[in-house]
Order: structure tokens, then C-alpha cells, then sequence
């Protein structure tokens, strides 16, 4: 078995820097909320493989439903000839999902960002429209329609020049920041008056609550005005679930918070609990508005993620994974409310269910994206895996597998308390 220095040296010479991690440790193995690298060290992860894995680390009931299937087909392409995962898997998406239409339809593919490629062909064939309207700090994916769609500059976008047109960006509603609710509807009517008429808009694309962009959380009053003015407009409301969906938020999709029903909705990530698979799903009238084989891929919905999807729905339910989310958040909130008096630099802690993040903040008051580096750095010196986000890059988010012990869960919280320590 090679070492983590040994692994590094092959990186740094054959792995492009733009896609290598800046750490120098490599996973040997992992179990629920726990991982070792390849020099035996432990680690807590509250990174969760960026969202993926709300159900841990092999989970052996999704482990056993991919052996399984990997016994049976492993490959053939939906394309050319389907298998049952792939048709039972549409079918559980389509009676789970908030979306509208008591007949609904679904299609596979692999990357949230796929996802949402396809959620915007499919509303542009629905519509015959062109215009995407998405929001500030919003994160939608690394391809260049995606990239267009995404509200952040560096580090995704700064390198790749000119981006596909026709998007078009409204702030986000975030008190936190200075942008009210209606402040942010406000700036799409807009929108309407100096840049793309609504006649012209196929879709508006939001996060029920940010991912990268924050952890910020659109209000049930603010989603409810948002379908209003898209259904004003005849404008398709794309949920984009990919980070908050499965289980999260305490809701199988956070949307559901909010009693609205999308037209489309993505979802990925925590979907099949680390195997390759994403999903859009949406009213049959709308899914199917485009014409054959205009949807789909070589590896979409492949019958390994299918089962492993299937084994993450069931597990869901058979462990009431959707009540633990609610109490890991409530249990989260009080710890971050107890930072908040405790350390001047904490604030503005928030959660949805166990998705769950607060904001590092100077002397002044500013977003202090220096200290919440030096936060993940000294986490990282003591064994815990954390990950930051948000538009300034100031926010540190907690994306801990749902299934993590009681005990592992308090030593992360420890750590990063005691981390906060040295550095006040």
C-alpha cells in the first residue's frame, strides 16, 4: 500500500491543478461518519463527500443492493436496452418528488450538473422559450451552461471565457446581506423591463436552499410568491435540489417546507449515497416535450446507481432518517446559538433540518474568509474534515451523514469548538 506522500508525489506530476485536491491525505477506507487515509490516520467527516453522503460511508444495505445488481448488470446503456432499476427507480422519483401534475415522468443521468443541463432543454422544449433566470450565489454545476447558470465567479467560472447567453441572474432574498424578499421579486419584474421579457422566459431555476452559495434558505412565503409570478407569466419553477434533497433539510426534498410543487425538479448527490446518479423529474406534459432520444446519455442511470438509489430510499423510511435530520438540526441550532455567545466571530447560525451552517465575522462586522480558512485548516490538524462555502466564503457548513453516532458526531463538534478556541 502506498503512503500519503507517495500518493501526492503522483498527484502533483500527473494530475491536472485544477482538478487536484490541495490536501495531502488520501482515503484508504471509510464507515458511516469515519474515514482513514493511507497512513492509518483517522478522520471525522463533516463533508459528507460534499453532500453525497447523507447516509454514510457504505452503508451495508446500499453496499449489498450494488453487489447484488452487480451480479446481474452492470452495464448495457438505458439507450439501448433498459433494465428494472432504472423504470422502478423513475417510478418511486415521480410519486415522491413535489411536482406538479398527477401524471409525472422522470429521466436518469449522472451529475447535478447534468441534471440541470437537462431540466433547461426540457423547459425550453416545454415552453419555446429561451431565457433562464437564476439567482446571486446560486451553484448549478462546472459545465458552461451550468457555469452560466452559477452566480459565483472564482473559482468556477473566472478561466473559461465567454459563457452561453440568455441567463440572466436576480438577487437572491437574504436579509442576512441586505436583500429583502421582495427586493428580490422586485429585481426579477426588472428584469422583465430591461432584459428578458417573461414572454421569452422559459424557466426560473432556484435553490430551495443555497448549497456553495451558503446554506441561505428561501422562505415557504418567498417560494409561494415566486410559483405566483411564474404561473403569472406561464414560466416553469425549477427546483434545484441536488445538495438539499434526500433527506437533509428533514424533508425528502426541502421544497416541501414550503408546500409549493415545482414543474421540474433536479436532484443528485445524496440520491444514490455515492454512486453516480442524477435525476430531473417533472409533469408528464413537460418531460415529454421534447422528441425521441433527445434526453439521456452512455452511462445515465446506470443499473449500479439504480439499486444503490433504491437501497437509500428504503433505508430512508425503514430508519426514519427524515426524523433523525430534524433532530440533528435542532441539536445543531443550539450548539450554534452557544458558539454565538461564546465567540464573538460566530454568527448568524442556520439550519433546515441538519442542513445547517454559521458565518465567521471580523471586528467590523465584515465576512472574515481568512479565519474560516484557518477554521478548516486547524480542524483538519485535529482530525475533522470541514468544509466552507458561501458568496463572501465566510459561512461553515455541517454535511455530516445523517447515521453518524452520537458519540463521532459530539468529538466533530468538539473539535471544531476547541478549534475556535485557539483561534479567538
Amino acid at each position: 500500500m502506498m503512503t500519503n506522500q507517495e500518493l501526492n508525489d503522483l498527484k502533483n506530476r500527473y494530475v491536472a491543478n485544477g482538478a487536484a485536491t490541495p490536501t495531502t491525505q488520501f482515503a484508504e477506507r471509510a464507515e458511516n461518519a469515519e474515514l482513514w487515509d493511507a497512513d492509518g490516520n483517522r478522520w471525522i467527516d463533516f463533508a459528507g463527500g460534499i453532500g453525497v453522503l447523507n447516509l454514510g460511508h457504505r452503508h451495508p444495505k446500499i453496499v449489498a443492493a450494488v453487489e447484488a445488481q452487480l451480479k446481474k448488470v452492470m452495464h448495457t446503456s438505458a439507450a439501448v436496452i433498459s433494465y428494472a432499476p432504472y423504470v422502478q427507480l423513475c417510478q418511486k422519483l415521480c410519486e415522491l418528488s413535489p411536482v406538479r401534475g398527477p401524471e409525472r415522468k422522470a429521466m436518469l443521468v449522472n451529475t447535478g450538473a447534468e441534471a440541470l443541463e437537462n431540466a433547461v432543454k426540457i423547459a425550453r422544449a416545454a415552453t419555446g422559450r429561451s431565457g433562464i433566470i437564476t439567482f446571486d450565489g446560486a451553484f448549478h454545476g462546472r459545465t458552461m451552461m451550468t457555469l452560466a447558470m452559477t452566480g459565483k465567479v472564482l473559482p468556477y467560472k473566472n478561466d473559461f471565457g465567454p459563457m452561453p447567453g440568455d441567463v440572466f441572474r436576480a438577487p437572491f432574498p437574504n436579509p442576512l446581506h441586505g436583500i429583502s424578499e421582495e427586493a428580490s421579486l422586485d429585481a426579477i419584474r426588472t428584469l422583465f423591463k430591461t432584459d428578458i421579457a417573461p414572454h421569452r422566459t422559459a424557466a426560473i431555476v432556484i435553490e430551495p436552499v443555497q448549497g456553495e452559495g451558503g446554506f441561505y434558505i428561501a422562505s415557504p412565503d418567498y417560494l409561494k410568491a415566486l410559483r405566483a409570478l411564474c404561473d403569472e407569466h406561464g414560466i416553469l419553477l425549477i427546483a434545484d435540489e441536488v445538495q438539499s434533497g434526500f433527506a437533509r433539510t428533514g424533508k425528502l426534498f426541502a421544497l416541501e417546507h414550503s408546500g409549493i410543487e415545482a414543474d421540474i425538479l433536479t436532484t443528485a448527490k445524496s440520491l444514490a449515497n455515492g454512486m453516480p446518479l442524477s435525476a430531473v423529474v417533472g409533469s408528464a406534459k413537460v418531460m415529454d416535450a421534447s422528441g425521441p432520444n433527445s434526453l439521456g446519455g452512455t452511462y445515465s442511470g446506470n443499473p449500479l446507481s439504480c439499486a444503490a438509489a433504491l437501497a437509500v430510499i428504503e433505508v430512508i423510511e425503514e430508519e426514519d432518517i427524515l426524523a433523525r435530520s430534524e433532530q440533528m438540526g435542532k441539536m445543531l441550532a443550539e450548539r450554534f446559538a452557544v458558539w454565538e455567545e461564546r465567540f464573538p466571530a460566530v454568527a448568524h447560525g442556520r439550519q433546515l433540518g441538519a442542513m445547517a451552517a454559521f458565518e465567521l465575522l471580523d471586528s467590523d462586522g465584515k465576512p472574515d474568509t481568512q479565519m474560516t480558512g484557518a477554521l478548516c485548516a486547524k480542524a483538519r490538524e485535529k482530525g475533522l474534515i470541514l468544509l466552507s462555502c458561501g458568496f463572501y466564503g465566510n459561512s461553515i457548513r455541517i454535511l455530516v451523514p445523517l447515521t453518524v453516532s452520537s458519540v463521532v458526531l459530539e468529538e466533530g463538534l468538539g473539535i471544531i469548538e476547541q478549534s475556535l478556541e485557539a483561534l479567538s
